[in-house]
């Protein structure tokens, strides 16, 4: 039961802080931080109890016949990578709900609503494991999120929440269509209708059905990662959004199509994949360096951020489809450093936008003066971001190279340019908003005291991680295990 008391009480959580909203504004922010605390308490229960279990396939796990005339399931489990996920999804949420404590002053309790709605929506996809209820799970993040964009966004946030809207929910009806085929053809094959993700493993297709199914998948996923030429909705939504947004969106949201590719997209369609790895890898590296050369272009600070998740993602991209040993543990290692380390900027440009009401870097300048702490903690995340050893962002980075040196020598050479690039875009942002002269004469207060224990705290992660990241590499090595022996890929194969 503790699987859906994960999702129902955010989803408790959410209506409760709705209804409380009109007898305090204080009431919706606390309901929401104890709803998304009890969640990441829950989460760690689970962690501590059972994830150094490597016997079962699950660490726990609840199914219930939900319509079995149609073969749907309300099924969900986890293991090592979705809790390492839930519990990424619980910490990041309670860091945007602190960071939108004083920015979010209009309809706080609709606000927090589709907050916990999002992150239910979130946790839903990381623990479905019947295809239909994942699908449900995918839908349920585009709604919320679309309303935190289109209310409480930026200038231009309608622009922005409407493109978010067509690229995911576009990308989404694909993935239904790829899960209704795969749904018939495995009726044809066992006479058995059936969403049911250990069932579907291993059904027999067509080459070429295999191939168009699976990119009904993979555009999905890629839209979310973002994979170049399918990202152009990120850097916008990202800007638009109200911080919390951004930190969902970039902490999150990406990586549950970054999940999707691991969990759904190559052990379901391992030979597909197989022949579409040469693609994928090239789509990473083109990645790579095109989100780094553009974070470099940017003058808006939020949008410089936004295009460096373009670039990290890439890093998971080649990791995920190298598909072996090194490369996976780097993928899911930068997919939980990158939500620290970008959340941690986001939360930091969505404060000073708070302070001095611009992102442009032009007006900026000498803030280190002005905000040390701010300052200081914003060199560390810019950092953690270019990849500097002893943080857990370089941990994944440099798994992922080593990993995918094993596939394709020239793609982890050009891959590498990209770290070289993140050092160029990293130091530009640290030198043009916080140091030189401050030529506007801002004055304004450093960080609070619920802002610096924000900071402490990811810091501290970010450390850890990058210092001693084995106890995550435990949890989540069995989980590996059983997605490499279900896809029947090994890196043997791949190999050029």
């Amino acid at each position: 039961m503790v699987l859906i008391w994960l999702i129902g009480i955010l989803l408790l959580g959410g209506i409760l802080a709705w209804l409380t909203a009109r007898w305090s504004p204080q009431l919706p922010r606390w309901i929401s931080l104890v709803a998304i605390a009890i969640d990441l308490v829950l989460a760690a229960c689970i962690w501590a109890s059972r994830a150094s279990s490597t016997t079962k396939l699950w660490l726990a796990e609840v199914d219930w016949n939900w319509v079995p005339s149609f073969g749907i399931h309300f099924h969900l489990a986890v293991d090592g990578l979705s809790l390492l996920m839930l519990l990424l999804t619980c910490f990041l949420g309670i860091m945007a709900v602190l960071a939108s404590w004083t920015e979010i002053r209009e309809q706080i309790g609709f606000f927090h609503f589709n907050l916990l709605w999002v992150l239910a929506g979130i946790v839903g996809v990381f623990l479905a494991v019947d295809l239909f209820l994942f699908y449900f799970a995918w839908e349920l993040m585009l709604i919320p999120m679309y309303f935190l964009i289109v209310i409480w966004g930026h200038e231009r946030r309608v622009y922005a929440a409407v493109k978010f809207f067509l690229f995911t929910q576009c990308s989404g009806l694909l993935m239904l269509i790829a899960i209704l085929a795969l749904y018939f053809i495995h009726h044809q094959a066992t006479g058995v209708y059936t969403f049911e993700y250990s069932k579907l493993l291993g059904t027999q297709l067509g080459s070429s059905a295999e191939l168009w199914i699976m990119l009904g998948f993979f555009v999905a996923f890629a839209v979310k990662l973002p994979v170049v030429p399918l990202h152009t909705w990120l850097p916008d939504a990202h800007t638009e959004a109200p911080t919390a947004g951004s930190v969902i969106l970039a902490g999150l949201l990406l990586k549950t199509g970054a999940y999707g590719l691991l969990r759904f997209v190559i052990p379901l369609f391992p030979h597909a994949a197989h022949e579409f790895t040469p693609v994928a890898l090239v789509l990473a590296v083109i990645g790579i360096i095109y989100g780094a050369v553009m974070a470099f272009s940017q003058t808006d600070l939020k949008r410089l951020v936004a295009y460096t998740s373009v670039s990290h993602l890439g890093f998971v991209l080649l990791g995920i489809f190298s598909w072996n040993q090194l490369a996976l543990q780097g993928a899911i290692m930068t997919m939980i450093c990158h939500g620290l380390s970008t959340g941690g900027l986001f939360i930091l440009v969505g404060g000073l936008q708070e302070r001095i009401h611009t992102r442009d870097l032009g007006k900026m300048g000498g803030l280190w003066t002005v905000a040390p702490r701010l300052s200081g903690a914003a060199l560390f995340f810019s950092l953690a971001s270019l990849g500097l050893p002893g943080l857990g962002d370089f941990v994944g980075e440099f798994l992922v190279l080593l990993g995918s040196y094993r596939i394709s020598i020239p793609i982890t050479v050009v891959a590498s340019l990209g770290v070289l690039a993140s050092t160029f875009y990293a130091l530009r942002m640290v030198q043009r908003a916080f140091q030189g002269p401050n030529t506007q004469s801002w004055k304004f207060f450093d960080l609070t005291p619920r802002e610096g224990l924000m900071m402490a705290t990811m810091i501290v992660a970010l450390l850890w991680l990058g210092f001693y990241p084995q106890p995550v590499f435990n949890t989540f090595g069995p989980a590996l295990n059983n997605l490499q022996h279900a896809a029947q890929m090994p890196a043997a194969a791949l190999r050029r």
